[in-house]
Formats: structure tokens, sequence, C-alpha cells
């Protein structure tokens, strides 16, 4: 990769009713591993799982220019209040319906049948790509090792979605 990284403007939202900033160590991976890659982080937030709630703040990151990438993490599991798929996929222009099938043959490695039970997803609204993962920590690991990192690369070939959101290319690169 000889041509220099572009860094990305990175929101991040965890899903949840009971962490506190503190507790929350997905957020906090995720944190970690986008600034460690070079990117910025624009704001992280927690919310309660509830539709209404997960969908404003997302929709207002989506029409923020300077959010290049929404990353979610948590709610997206089947029991009642897991409704990050819910909140999320209103908004998109269109869904990358690869990311959860990846997502899940990695996670199978990891833990097994128990994979099916994520709703992960990902997509793109308003020039913005928007990638919800399960809450835990290890799920979280899995999505941005083994997917997130080269994908909002943008130098990684054959293509990525960085260069869908960095302004001026709006291509694959």
């Amino acid at each position: 990769m000889s041509e220099p990284m572009v860094p990305l403007n990175i929101a991040v939202l965890t899903v949840s009713d009971t962490r506190t900033e503190e507790m929350d160590r997905s957020g906090q991976a995720l944190v970690e591993r986008l600034t460690n890659a070079g990117h910025t982080l624009v704001e992280k937030r927690i919310v309660p799982d509830d539709v209404y709630r997960i969908r404003a703040v997302v929709a207002n990151w989506i029409a923020e220019a300077d959010v290049q990438v929404v990353i979610t993490t948590g709610g997206t599991g089947f029991t009642g209040r897991d409704s990050t798929p819910e909140a999320i996929s209103v908004l998109l222009d269109k869904r990358i319906e690869g990311f959860g099938e990846r997502f899940r043959q990695l996670s199978g490695e990891e833990i097994g049948s128990s994979t099916i039970q994520s709703r992960c997803l990902g997509g793109l609204a308003n020039a913005t790509v928007v990638f919800c993962l399960p809450g835990s920590t290890g799920a979280c690991r899995t999505g941005w090792d083994g997917i997130l990192a080269e994908q909002l690369d943008s130098r990684h070939k054959p293509c990525n979605f960085a260069n869908l959101v960095i302004p001026g290319r709006g291509q694959h690169g």
C-alpha cells in the first residue's frame, strides 16, 4: 500500500438499556480500533434500546456532512427490546447484503451456530456507510478486525467502502 490512507470521520453508537460509559467495553473497543487505524472519532453515544431513539441519533449523524461512517453496537439479537435493525434499515438507501453474511461466517468460527442469532447489517445512506454490530465486545472485535478494518481503509483493493464516502471519489477503488 504505497498511497496514504485517507482517515474517515466515524461516529459510534452503543445501544443498551444498562451500560454506562464506564461499562461500555464494546463501544470502547471500536473507538480504540478506529483511532489506532488512523480514523477520527466524531462522536460516541449510548442510547437505550428504543427504536425511535436509535433512529433519531443515526438519522442525525447521516444528515451531518462531517460523519462518513456510523458504527452501532448492540440491539441486533432476538430479545424483546432488540430493535437496532428495525431502527436503521428504514434509513438505508442501499443495503450491504454481504456484510451480515461475512460477519456470521467469521463469527461462526468463534461461537458456532449461535451466530445465526445475529441480525447485524450494513448499508449506505446519504453518502454515509452504516454498520450495525452485535453488542458483545468479541463481536465488535470480529466485525472490525475481520471486515471493517479493510473496508474502511481507502487503500484496500480491489474495492472498499471508504472510497464511496470520501468526497470527490464516490467510487470503488
